[in-house]
């Protein structure tokens, strides 16, 4: 079966040979993978099949990743990577949604047979698919074996992206800038917010030049009047408004690879206050992509961004972005670094974020977001959609 994988071999032989140093360092034998977006990283499986156990397993003495899933993502693992069969191995399916058995009692005995029994084993117990019952079947069928958190080890190895992952990432720039204008364009009074969420979807998959674009990790987000103050609300039928304020966050994977957008459009002339909050959000993200260069502390940088709300007599009181780069759902954030205060995180270049300014008063919300990569001349926009109130008739 033909399919174009992401990376030369040797990208992912450079990964997995920092994860081991990683693992040196953390005091681990193994690492045990469930988190789908560390899984491809590693190895370049990309399947939809993360809904149910599986896992890459890595171990110091191991040259190359094993991946363990169910008998009929076996052909997806041998297409999507570069592994031998002898790494692509399967649990059977009558442990699946077994009331007493599980998947992982066959993961367990996997293990056992590699010699792997007693190791100290890194577990990822906060990836969102790696669930209770599972760490219990591990920890009974491994009974010699010493558990420890592996604490997003593989999230953090992601941090800097190399030049073939910011390939993606500025497509996938170029892809939510596509798909931000087919939204706006679509919004008029009368339509259907499901219309304009049409929209979205088609641009999103359409992608820009030839270069499709992957399901994202977040479905698109629409909010209308004064909804913009709950920004995780989705779309309904409901037609837009002839008047009001609508927020649209959007946004678009290239690879996995994915640059998040958020832009607030007023549909007829907006009010005084809505137009100086954006002013302000505008001129404090301005500085903050300005300050973004290697050697920045993440809490320098966030203040300089909370300052300019502070001039205007605005505050935020939530993070104000987060490390973005290759994700699954159902989240676009690497759920490492945050810009917020206390982060000491020192900035490198290749570190992608996503800014995400959206500040809520009493009645409306707004945001002019932007995904950026941080580079020596400051951060570098991935999008090319205005930086301002955006206003349709």
């Amino acid at each position: 079966m033909k399919f174009e994988k992401a990376f030369t071999a040797e990208e992912y032989r450079r990964r997995v040979r920092d994860v081991k140093r990683r693992m040196e360092e953390a005091g681990l034998d193994l690492l045990v993978c469930q988190d789908p977006a560390n899984m491809c990283w590693l190895t370049g499986y990309d399947a939809w099949s993360f809904y149910t156990p599986q896992v890459v397993l890595v171990h110091h003495d191991s040259e190359m990743p094993i991946w363990v899933g169910r008998l009929v993502d076996v052909n997806g693992a041998r297409v999507t990577t570069d592994l031998p069969d002898e790494n692509i191995l399967h649990f059977p399916d009558s442990l699946l949604h077994h009331l007493e058995l599980h998947p992982y009692d066959a993961l367990c005995d996997i293990i056992k047979s590699k010699g792997w029994g007693s190791c100290r084993i890194g577990v990822e117990l906060d990836a969102h698919f790696y669930t209770a019952r599972a760490h219990q079947h591990m920890v009974n069928g491994l009974p010699n074996a010493t558990f420890l958190d592996s604490r997003t080890l593989v999230n953090w190895a992601r941090l800097v992206k190399s030049d073939a992952e910011l390939v993606y990432m500025r497509e996938a720039g170029e892809i939510v800038t596509s798909t931000m204008h087919a939204a706006i364009a679509a919004l008029r009074p009368g339509v259907p917010e499901s219309d304009v969420v049409a929209e979205v979807y088609a641009a999103q998959t359409r992608g820009v030049n030839g270069k499709y674009g992957d399901y994202t990790s977040i479905c698109p987000l629409v909010q209308v009047g004064e909804k913009t103050n709950a920004p995780h609300l989705t779309w309904s039928a409901e037609p837009l408004p002839s008047s009001g304020l609508v927020s649209l966050e959007l946004g678009a994977a290239r690879r996995h690879y994915h640059a998040p957008l958020t832009r607030t459009v007023s549909i007829g002339k907006p009010a005084d206050e809505v137009t100086r909050l954006i002013h302000a959000i505008v001129e404090g993200g301005d500085a903050l992509l300005a300050m973004a260069k290697p050697g920045v502390i993440i809490d320098e940088l966030n203040s300089v961004w909370l300052s300019v709300l502070g001039r205007y007599g605005y505050t935020k009181k939530t993070r104000s972005g987060y490390s973005i780069g290759i994700n699954f759902p159902p989240d676009w954030g690497e759920r490492t670094v945050s810009i917020r205060a206390e982060d000491k995180t020192e900035l490198q270049a290749g570190m992608c974020f996503h800014f995400q300014s959206g500040v809520r008063l009493e009645g409306f919300g707004a945001a002019v977001s932007e995904p950026f990569v941080v580079t020596d001349k400051g951060g570098a926009r991935l999008s090319h959609v205005e930086r301002s109130l955006i206003v349709v008739d």
